[in-house]
C-alpha cells in the first residue's frame, strides 16, 4: 500500500511539473546527503550536533581568532572539494536541460549542482569555490587556497598579506543581496516551488515559498522530516531525495 501511495505522489508531482510554466527548485542539505555530506540537524549525525556553529563558523570567529576558525573549516573545504553530485542533483540537471526547471536556488555550498550540470543556480550562501581577500578583494580558486595557509593555519592573501576568508555566507552575516534578490524574483514568478532536502526552517530563505504561494504557485516538497509548509504542499515526498527524484523522471512523459 504505501508503494501505491508514494507511486501516485510521483505520478501527481510529474503531472505538475509537466504543466508547469514556470518551476523553479529549492535545495538544502539534504540534496547533498546520498554524496556523503551530513546535513546540520538531523539527530545523531548533524553537523551542529558535533559543534557550535557559533563557536566556529560565525563571522566574529573569523575575525578574532582565525586560528580556531581555520581549525573548522580548512577539513570542510578539503571534504567538500572531493564530493561528487548524485542521483538528485543530477535529476535536477535533467529537468532543467528539458526545459522543466527554470533555476535551481541553493542554500547549499558544495558547488555540486553546478557540478551536475546545473546552469542557472543561485547560490544564497554562497560557494566554497572560492575566497577572497578582506583587504585587497583578490579572489582565489578553492585548489588554490591551500597554498595560502600560515605555519599558525591561517589563510593569508598571497598579494597583500590580508586575510583571506572563504566566500560562504558565516553566521552573522547577511545573505548576498543580488542572489536573493534573483532568487525572490525566482519564487514570486514560479507556479511551482520544488523544495529539496530542506527544513525550510531558516530566514530569510525559508520565506521563498511563500511568495510562491502568494502568486498563486503551489509548492511541492521533497525531504525528510517535517517542515513548515506540509500542510499546504500539493504534493509532499518523505524518501530518499536521489530515489525520489530518480522516480520523478522516469514517471515524466
Amino acid at each position: 500500500m504505501e508503494r501505491e501511495v508514494a507511486s501516485a505522489e510521483v505520478e501527481l508531482l510529474a503531472e505538475l511539473l509537466g504543466g508547469a510554466r514556470s518551476a523553479v527548485a529549492l535545495t538544502g542539505a539534504g540534496v547533498s546527503v546520498p554524496s556523503g555530506i551530513p546535513d546540520f540537524r538531523s539527530p545523531g549525525t548533524g553537523l551542529w550536533e558535533k559543534v557550535d556553529p557559533m563557536e566556529v563558523a560565525h563571522i566574529s570567529v573569523f575575525e578574532r581568532d582565525p586560528e580556531r576558525f581555520w581549525r573548522y573549516y580548512r577539513p570542510r573545504f578539503q571534504t567538500l572539494g572531493d564530493k561528487r553530485p548524485n542521483a538528485a542533483h543530477a535529476a535536477l540537471a535533467e529537468l532543467e536541460r528539458r526545459g522543466l526547471l527554470a533555476a535551481v536556488i541553493t542554500q547549499n555550498i558544495d558547488r555540486l549542482h553546478r557540478a551536475a550540470g546545473s546552469r542557472e543556480v543561485v547560490e544564497v550562501h554562497g560557494s566554497i569555490e572560492t575566497s577572497s581577500c578582506r583587504e585587497c578583494g583578490a579572489s582565489f580558486d578553492l585548489e588554490r587556497v591551500e597554498a595560502l595557509f600560515d605555519g599558525d593555519g591561517v589563510a593569508i592573501c598571497a598579494e597583500c598579506g590580508g586575510a583571506v576568508k572563504p566566500d560562504v555566507v558565516l553566521f552573522g552575516e547577511l545573505l548576498p543581496a543580488a542572489a536573493m534578490a534573483r532568487a525572490e524574483e525566482l519564487a514570486a514568478a514560479a507556479d511551482l516551488m520544488l523544495c529539496v532536502g530542506s527544513s525550510l526552517a531558516v530566514h530569510p530563505v525559508a520565506g521563498l515559498p511563500e511568495l510562491t504561494l502568494a502568486g498563486g504557485g503551489r509548492v511541492a516538497i521533497v525531504t525528510q522530516g517535517p517542515t513548515p509548509y506540509d500542510e499546504v504542499a500539493a504534493v509532499r515526498l518523505g524518501g530518499e531525495v536521489d530515489e525520489e527524484l530518480t522516480a520523478l523522471l522516469a514517471a515524466l512523459p
